[in-house]
């Protein structure tokens, strides 16, 4: 049997040596090593989507991997792609790190310097594991198979841009076209998801924060289950007890998330920490949402920038989304696309605050009227972002769902299309009202 086998090595040196001693091993299929955590992630959701044997079987992973940590990248590998076998590539044998790296999901370890018999004993034996652990998968329809659910994370250019309102309606689209859908709202310190949807809650990000396997068991007691359909993950009712919430434990949760809900929509606000980096990078969809002035469209580019010095996330990989949009203003779509360097959504959400205020000022946010043309944007934006499931009645056209009847969408007709536009002579131009905030 073939084994096929993908390095994950940052360091040019170290990926020649492994790749000279792979291409000795019997039956061995060495890939192209790859250079960072995100291009191995990136690899191998590729290859699970297209089939679960597409996957390599094992997956080489050395020390001085970045940008995440190599116990962390570890992890992370075992938990979205479980029938792949890891093997850490490592100059310390001491116990200790032995240890972690088996609590990792690791499969073995190989010191450095690499030697032959050592390197095709570690992976014969990973190898062996993921065929075993294949056919298990192959024989049941109930266990994960995939790469996971679909990660969106909604970050404002500033405070009060609209990111939370964004975040929740497109939260609600794609559990409204039958998705399964998570809403977390990692603002740590001033998140207002609970607010927003008048909910009363004990238990929030923080109680999965120290957690260092979080089983379905122990996810669903922290989540809490709304009315809507929606399984909140909220930000703590004491803003300081955020800083509990590292880089490392928000990996830990996202992960969990995205192997047991479709579509897992982050709300990170407008100030960025470890915990909801880390979620930037781990993301499927990064949204971005400004308004079009001078300062908002300023900290848009800043916080594009910042990502890309901490290698979090390209420009060119992340959506902007317009909000409180009117034609009349001097900063158009066209422009900020070209300032942040990102790609701006077609969607534009228009500057209508006067139909959000009501369901606003009674936390009663999931309830706005599906004739709101603010709604209508955020929901043909969850269209065109892909969250959304294409009915039996409906097709997607020009990324937004085209409803062909009323029961496209339960509960919320009408909810998904563009706005209407108003009769001449009604006295009501865009931009005569504010935003959503």
């Amino acid at each position: 049997m073939t084994t096929r086998i993908l390095p994950a090595v940052g360091d040019i040196d170290a990926a020649r040596s492994v790749t000279t001693l792979l291409s000795q091993l019997p039956d061995a299929e060495p890939a192209t090593p790859v250079g960072d955590s995100t291009q191995l992630i990136d690899t191998l959701a590729r290859l699970a989507g297209e089939a679960l044997d597409e996957l390599p079987e094992v997956v080489l992973v050395h020390e001085r991997i970045g940008p995440v940590p190599a116990l962390e990248l570890i992890r992370e590998v075992s938990l979205r792609f479980p029938s792949v076998g890891v093997v850490l590539i490592t100059a310390d044998a001491s116990p200790n790190l032995f240890a972690n790296a088996m609590d990792s999901g690791a499969r073995g370890l190989v010191t450095l310097p690499l030697s032959y018999e050592e390197l095709a004993n570690r992976v014969q034996a990973a190898a062996q594991w993921s065929a075993g652990v294949r056919r298990h998968l192959t024989s049941g329809n109930d266990v994960f198979t995939g790469p996971g659910g679909t990660v969106v994370t909604v970050t404002g250019a500033k405070g009060g841009v609209g990111a939370t309102v964004s975040a929740i309606q497109l939260a609600l689209a794609a559990q409204a076209s039958g998705n399964t859908v998570a809403l977390v709202d990692m603002d740590l310190q001033t998140g207002d998801i609970a607010s927003f949807l008048d909910v009363q809650f004990r238990r929030s990000l923080v109680d999965l924060a120290l957690i260092t396997d979080i089983s379905p068991r122990v996810l669903s007691d922290a989540v809490f289950s709304h009315s809507t359909g929606l399984a909140l993950l909220l930000a703590p009712g004491e803003g300081e007890r955020g800083e509990e919430v590292s880089d490392r434990s928000a990996r830990q949760i996202v992960s969990a998330l995205r192997t047991r809900y479709e579509i897992v929509v982050i709300d990170c606000g407008g100030q960025m920490n470890g915990a909801n980096a880390a979620a930037v990078e781990m993301a499927d969809v990064a949204l971005l949402v400004t308004t079009p002035d001078v300062v908002a469209v300023r900290g848009a580019k800043r916080v594009v920038r910042m990502w890309e010095r901490l290698q979090i996330r390209k420009a060119e990989e992340t959506i902007t989304l317009v909000n409180r949009f009117t034609r009349n203003t001097e900063i158009q779509p066209p422009l900020i696309q070209k300032i942040t360097g990102t790609r701006v959504a077609s969607a534009a959400v228009p500057a209508n605050f006067k139909e959000l205020q009501a369901s606003i000022d009674s936390g009663r946010l999931h309830e706005l009227d599906a004739k709101s043309t603010v709604k209508q944007a955020l929901w043909g934006l969850a269209g065109e972002l892909g969250i959304v499931k294409e009915s039996a009645t409906g097709k997607k056209s020009g990324g937004a769902l085209v409803k062909r009847n009323s029961g496209a969408f339960k509960n919320d007709r009408g909810s998904i299309g563009r706005p209407r536009r108003r009769r001449e002579g009604s006295g009501h131009r865009p931009g005569d009202s504010e935003g959503t905030r």
